[in-house]
């Protein structure tokens, strides 16, 4: 659920921006709710009101209801306030959740500032608070909106959210993208946990782009990302038409008999449009344009025709059957954002709005490596000791799912020369770089050493299961992502940190996995500290968890069809329980 805060001092403008952000969001076709922070007793009926005498008379809970809208009220009676948490867990999906007030929890937030009141900001290193709209200017480390720009702050915290897309900068094609921090993996000083949330906050505010751009005939263009936000040349439907088979005439019409003379010929798809005359009827057909002095439409299976006229009974409203020009698109509209990734669908309306050629991300090339003595390749014969190497086929899959070009880059013993030869090579011809195995602190860990000696290496201790440490560094400007060696780890560590980043190095933004609650199959009891992701299944609607959670059964990825997650705080689960199912399908659509 997409979540943004409105918080501010009293008479700071907060309600009345909130009121001015939830017109502009909605007019702009997205679901918002709202909630709202009272430090007084309120009431949501009248003294007198059947729904209040109850709660008078001692109901802990009211639900009144009507044909226009319900409103379930609750007593505490003395009871702990409910977190927020608690009250968004009540509330029906939309596209973003505006709330006013609770300046203390943890979601980001816009502040109101009025400078007449004489209040100060409230936490001007507050990281939750974003931005700042107010009435004079301010020099902050964050943005400063003028109070009153509604659309300025309503299009600020869509974009944070990901409801639109940021704005492109422009940049030539023959551009290098800027490179990538040295310093883009480094943890905060005194961190040696760190949860998942926060690791993926870190990748997230660290990354950009690293891909050139070019532009593209659109039929060249499918499974690409887009570089920019595209317009419509043109608008669908460029001219009102007919939606079926029928006749065409002017107005609508009341109950009864209708007459009409037919004019003669008729309007098919692809005709130019011609002219009706007055109080006349013709023959269209689906997709026809509408000629001049028509605006609405009967299906033929509801008239007679005889003689030259048009019989039918009414009632029949104007415009029945008819589109109107641009009710899809109009010309000018932004109708795909960059960082989109083209399908068929996509595809198909650049074609029908008028867009030949498209500004796109050149693809991300990936390189994939393993590292290891015992290590034996497939077909080859394996010595007692010797593993068959099943990350590199496993990570090549996953890395062409997501839409990006996946380049093996082999298999290298534990010999630190030849490791640092292959990186060398590996860098003039990929984007980004995904070792498995060698990325701990052991004597034969030589990913993590190599990336040490050149000062870009960060080892992320996060707190998941399954899963080592991440080694994350930069090797002559390539981000390489030293995973797990294990592969039920590496796959996880993939999924839910590789990936994202991939994407945002692609060009593509940050992609969060789309999971959903379901019924749990199982039971288990899960200490507090540690993110974890079980293999799953859904069978007759619940999550099942392979039999085993240790990492090194590889057979439990292939039974799963996706991953069940438990947050960092401790549970007993039972069958019944709602749990966090992933499908493995969330991670590649």
């Amino acid at each position: 659920m997409r979540l943004y805060g409105v918080v501010g001092w009293k008479n700071a403008g907060k309600t009345g921006l909130m009121e001015r952000l939830v017109a502009e969001i909605t007019g702009r076709g997205f679901t918002v709710s709202t909630v709202k922070h009272a430090h007084h007793t309120f009431d949501v009926d009248h003294p007198g009101k059947d729904s209040h005498r109850h709660r008078v008379a001692g109901a802990r809970e009211v639900l009144l209801s009507s044909g226009a809208r319900f409103a379930l009220m609750h007593e505490l009676r003395g009871a702990e306030e409910p977190s927020l948490d608690t009250h968004l867990k009540r509330l029906a999906p939309v596209d973003l959740v505006l709330i006013e007030g609770y300046k203390r929890d943890a979601h980001p937030k816009v502040e109101a500032h009025r400078a007449e009141t004489g209040n100060p900001l409230i936490a001007p290193d507050d990281p939750t608070v974003r931005a700042v709209a107010a009435d004079v200017p301010l020099t902050l480390d964050r943005p400063v909106f003028d109070l009153n720009d509604t659309v300025a702050v309503a299009e600020f915290i869509l974009r944070e959210v990901g409801l639109i897309a940021s704005a492109p900068q422009p940049m030539p094609s023959t551009a290098a993208p800027p490179p990538l921090r040295n310093d883009c993996f480094a943890l905060p000083p005194g961190v040696h946990w760190t949860p998942v949330r926060e690791a993926l906050d870190l990748l997230q505010s660290r990354l950009h782009a690293v891909t050139e751009q070019e532009t593209l005939p659109v039929t060249d263009a499918t499974g690409r990302i887009l570089a920019e936000d595209v317009t419509a040349v043109r608008a669908n439907p460029p001219l009102p038409n007919t939606a079926v088979d029928g006749y065409g005439f002017a107005g609508g019409r009341g109950t009864g008999l209708h007459e009409l003379p037919l004019a003669a010929g008729r309007a098919a798809a692809g005709d130019r449009p011609g002219t009706v005359p007055e109080c006349h009827a013709i023959r269209v057909l689906t997709g026809a344009a509408l000629p001049e002095g028509v605006d609405t439409v009967i299906l033929q299976e509801d008239v007679t025709t005889d003689g030259g006229v048009l019989r039918f009974n009414g009632p029949v409203k104007q415009g029945a059957n008819t589109r109107r020009a641009g009710e899809d698109v109009l010309a000018g509209d932004v109708i795909l954002p960059a960082g989109k990734r083209l399908g068929s669908a996509e595809l198909a309306l650049l074609a029908a709005a008028g867009v030949a050629e498209v500004n796109l991300r050149r693809p991300l090339r990936v390189g994939v490596l393993s590292t290891g003595d015992e290590l034996v390749e497939m077909g080859a014969p394996a010595q007692d000791g010797q593993i068959y190497d099943a990350n590199r086929p496993m990570l090549l899959s996953l890395v062409a799912s997501f839409g990006h070009e996946a380049v093996d880059l082999g298999r290298v013993a534990d010999d630190r020369a030849a490791l640092r030869a292959r990186l060398d090579s590996a860098t003039k011809n990929v984007d980004v770089i995904l070792t498995s195995g060698g990325a701990s602190a052991g004597d034969e860990d030589h990913v993590s050493a190599l990336l040490t000696e050149a000062g870009a290496m960060a080892l992320w201790r996060i707190a998941v299961k399954p899963g080592r440490p991440l080694a994350l560094g930069l090797w002559d400007e390539v981000p390489v992502f030293g995973l797990p060696g294990n592969p039920v780890a590496a796959m996880v560590c993939t999924l839910m940190f590789a990936r994202p980043a991939m994407a945002l190095l692609a060009g593509a933004g940050w992609q969060e996995p789309q999971g959903f609650d379901v019924p749990a199959a199982f039971e288990k009891r899960k200490k507090a500290g540690r993110r974890e992701y079980l293999r799953a299944r859904m069978r007759d609607g619940r999550a099942e968890v392979f039999a085993s959670e240790g990492s090194g059964r590889i057979s439990g990825l292939s039974w799963a069809e996706g991953l069940v997650e438990l947050d960092e705080a401790a549970r007993d689960i039972k069958p019944g329980d709602m749990v966090r199912f992933i499908p493995y399908g969330s991670f590649t659509g």
